[in-house]
């Protein structure tokens, strides 16, 4: 990028001439086409088109010649989006925009540029996403959050980016209050070498669902990659799996395909594993319920509910850690029963008493298995101790009695 700007940092003349905005298409995993493109800078060089990148992260460039050349891709992608009918009418663009840039602008003129090229090209600003990108801001978050809502006042839809680095943090989201989360790409990737990332992303996916955005998973390069985004709950994808960024806008569905291919992979194997954990819990309730009766015929005296556990230890599956009573408030009636590194089952008498109507799936279970639901499988969860991934099968046992298994999820995903 050396030979696109001069030594003090400007863009020359003739490369400005060459700057052109290349677009990425984004996915929609519901309707399985195109929802839209985010433009990203190129400038034509002797050695071919060279991403801007580069030029918009140099420091020692002065931030009004940042702001200059983007405003002139800014207004090229907004033309090139006007002139296509049925995208300025159905799809969005997204427009990537530093707070910085944005602020700075509008503590000046008290204007934003991009809402005065919307009405330029009498373009819809519901059509476009202005993307927040990943920076350090100075200034008081209040202050972002004052020019944003001129933007979504306007109409437009708001984005954050890279979302789980170093600024796109709570306060900001909270703040902001944006349409759409979008996660940065090391995320997705190290989700897949290490499950405490996946373990975050499934937040995003739930953050996005309390604050009312959709999450859009950047980066997917694979088919394993699309996999794992259906998979933390994904609405939007985007990466070089479908394509890169080019100067073309691509037919809605050039990609529909291979979405609803995936979509029916991920539900497929949904439905077997919940097939498998369904029959698992069933085979454990028969258990369980032969034991009970035999309690009950020989009138246990106290401790009756380990003398239950202890009975079917024996024949539990190997992927079973842990097993215990409780009451339907909650309270821990029998001792825990925990399987050690050497697979030998221990007894700690110590969690009698403890109340676990706080764990998220412990109230609607109860509910469930109180109307005419024999056994119930939790969504799998890392336990607090071991960091294993568990699913709990939860069943009645007698009158006002729980039984809970913590079973180690091979899949762990679900």
């Amino acid at each position: 990028m050396a030979e696109a700007y001069s030594m003090k940092g400007s863009m020359e003349e003739n490369a400005v001439d060459q700057l052109i905005p290349y677009y990425q298409p984004v996915l929609a995993l519901d309707t399985r086409l195109i929802m839209g493109y985010e433009a990203l800078g190129r400038v034509r060089t002797r050695q071919g088109m060279r991403s801007l990148g580069p030029f918009f992260e140099d420091k020692d460039v002065p931030m009004g010649e940042h702001i200059r050349i983007d405003r002139l891709l800014r207004e090229q992608a907004l033309a090139k989006f006007a002139a296509d009918a049925r995208l300025c009418e159905q799809g969005m663009l997204f427009l990537n925009l530093k707070p910085s840039w944005i602020f700075q602008t509008y503590k000046e003129t008290g204007e934003l540029p991009t809402l005065r090229l919307l009405d330029k090209y009498g373009i819809d600003p519901g059509r476009v996403v202005i993307e927040i990108t990943e920076e350090s801001f100075q200034d008081p978050l209040e202050q972002l959050r004052t020019v944003v809502d001129v933007y979504r006042k306007e109409g437009c839809r708001i984005a954050i980016d890279d979302v789980g680095s170093g600024f796109s943090n709570m306060d900001r989201i909270a703040l902001i209050q944006p349409h759409i989360l979008k996660i940065d790409i090391h995320m997705l990737q190290q989700s897949e070498l290490h499950s405490g990332y996946y373990g975050v992303l499934r937040s995003f996916s739930t953050l996005a669902d309390q604050i009312g955005a959709s999450l859009l998973l950047e980066g997917v390069e694979s088919e394993q990659d699309l996999q794992r985004a259906i998979e933390v709950g994904a609405r939007y994808v985007q990466g070089y799996l479908f394509a890169p960024a080019e100067p073309e806008f691509l037919p809605a569905d050039s990609f529909s395909g291979l979405i609803a291919m995936e979509l029916e992979r991920r539900r497929s194997q949904i439905m077997l594993a919940e097939r498998n954990w369904t029959e698992e819990a069933e085979q454990l309730r028969l258990i369980v319920e032969k034991a009970w009766r035999t309690r009950e015929k020989e009138d246990c005296p106290e401790e009756a509910e380990d003398i239950v556990i202890e009975q079917i230890l024996p024949v539990l599956a190997g992927s079973c850690k842990r097993v215990y009573i409780c009451r339907e408030d909650g309270s821990q009636v029998s001792s825990n029963y925990q399987r050690n590194a050497g697979e030998a089952w221990e007894r700690q008498t110590a969690f009698r008493g403890l109340n676990w109507s706080w764990r998220p799936y412990f109230i609607p279970t109860s509910v469930k298995l109180g109307g005419t639901l024999r056994a119930a499988v939790s969504r799998a969860y890392t336990d607090l101790d071991s960091y294993d991934r568990i699913r709990t099968i939860s069943l009645p046992v007698g009158e006002g009695r729980l039984l809970f298994a913590d079973m180690i999820d091979p899949e762990g995903q679900s």
